[in-house]
């Protein structure tokens, strides 16, 4: 049986460098070109490993959400007191979201709302990871209140909404150039409200 001929890149590189470009760009403003010259292949193998523009974005979108939010969103699983959880994501946040030599600013998935008139699978893996971010909080903050750590009358719905909001405003403020030490503050402001102080 003859065997195929064999990719000429590492699809797991050229993804990384079409999540940044997706990144910095957005969807509808990342070109082919972009892409293309950022992956360092032609269109022919663009399409050939990940079939369109819109299905090489779903992956990106999954790629970042697998290896880069979960520098943060994994404080989240911590054993210790919820506020202590909520607090420390808070802070990873505030520190992941600044611009780095590798990375941009910001959040790939909170700034991609600023996109308008997206295809449906885009729109669809953006509002899932960001329904499963919302969800780790509320997750954590039921558990708070199960284990007494929050009164019974607390409103996990509006507290994982607010902490949530609260990390998505860092993210856009980032990407304008907020420092760390204007990140930390907003997370510490945040952290004011938490209920009984």
């Amino acid at each position: 049986m003859a065997r195929g001929r064999p990719r000429e890149f590492d699809r797991d590189a050229a993804l990384q460098a079409a999540m940044l470009v997706f990144w910095r760009k957005g969807f509808l403003a990342a070109s082919m070109p972009d892409l293309c010259d950022a992956m360092g292949i032609r269109s022919p193998s663009l399409y050939a490993a990940f079939g369109s523009k819109e299905s090489l974005y779903v992956e990106a979108v999954v790629h970042y959400t697998k290896t880069v939010l979960p520098v943060a969103w994994n404080c989240l699983d911590g054993n210790g007191p919820a506020r202590s959880c909520i607090e420390n994501f808070l802070f990873s946040a505030a520190k992941g979201l600044r611009k780095s030599g590798k990375t941009p600013g910001g959040c790939m998935v909170t700034w991609a709302i600023l996109d308008e008139d997206m295809p449906a699978p885009v729109m669809s893996v953006l509002r899932k990871a960001r329904r499963e971010s919302l969800d780790l909080v509320r997750a954590r903050l039921q558990a708070a209140v199960t284990a007494r750590e929050l009164p019974a009358s607390t409103d996990v719905n509006h507290l994982s909404r607010f902490y949530t909001g609260i990390v998505q405003c860092m993210a856009i403020q980032a990407h304008d150039g907020a420092t760390l030490a204007e990140l930390e503050g907003i997370a510490a402001t945040a952290m004011a409200a938490w209920p009984g102080g």
